[in-house]
């Protein structure tokens, strides 16, 4: 499944800069500004008891578009993922532990666009690369000697998560989503957004002697973009 997403996002990326190769129209260039918030959890494996994290996600982006249907988008964001643990799934709804991981990204995306000159709908997909710049833990309880504390839920649990520190800051993926742009006084534009992403890299060592098998990021992203038409 995750290497026919991979093949699939390349082929649609490369299918997009192929297509712009070959059109003959007067190009865009846009620059914006993009903010919003973001829910983030994690794929471990062994599995591990969690629920979203909120977060928020800032940066900016620069759109080169042709007249007619495909673009490319680059931008460089600030973006907060992580996970939170699910304690009332152990029966222990009194313990909170939050992660918030914060990276620098970069996304290269293909832009797929229809619609009228005022309102248009819009595709994105493509790679993207990111760096850990920050980790941060909330816990109203002592996560570095949790076995110390009584009724706290071990044994069925997986709990090595708590304290461990990240391993891999480099992280890369898969990006996608979709929205709407409103279009105004010629130059300027609002775009609404919703995009997932897919980690494909760990935050933890991943070999036969590491305790994780798998510690990929994912995260549902909302922002909104204001766009100005520089060409």
């Amino acid at each position: 499944m995750r290497l026919r997403l991979i093949l699939f996002a390349l082929i649609a990326w490369c299918f997009g800069l192929q297509a712009m190769a070959q059109r003959e129209y007067s190009p865009n260039l846009a620059l914006g500004v993009k903010a919003g918030a973001t829910l983030g959890r994690m794929s471990f494996s062994p599995e591990v008891h969690q629920k979203f994290v909120q977060g928020f996600e800032a940066g900016f982006k620069v759109r080169y578009t042709e007249e007619k249907i495909f673009g490319l988008i680059a931008e460089l964001n600030i973006s907060q993922r992580g996970w939170a643990e699910d304690f009332a799934r152990d029966e222990a709804p009194e313990f909170s532990y939050k992660r918030h991981l914060t990276y620098l990204q970069l996304p290269l995306l293909t832009h797929i666009y229809f619609g009228s000159r005022k309102v248009r709908g819009f595709i994105n997909l493509g790679p993207e690369v990111g760096y850990l710049i920050s980790d941060r833990i909330s816990a109203n309880f002592d996560y570095e000697n949790y076995g110390s504390i009584q009724g706290f839920p071990q044994g069925y649990r997986t709990n090595e998560q708590l304290r461990k520190k990240i391993e891999n800051k480099f992280d890369y993926g898969i990006a996608g989503g979709a929205g709407i742009e409103l279009l105004f006084r010629d130059r300027h534009s609002v775009m609404l957004e919703g995009r997932y992403y897919f980690g494909l890299g760990n935050i933890y060592k991943a070999s036969k002697s590491d305790f994780f098998a798998a510690s990929r990021t994912s995260a549902i992203e909302i922002t909104l973009s204001y766009m100005f038409r520089v060409r």
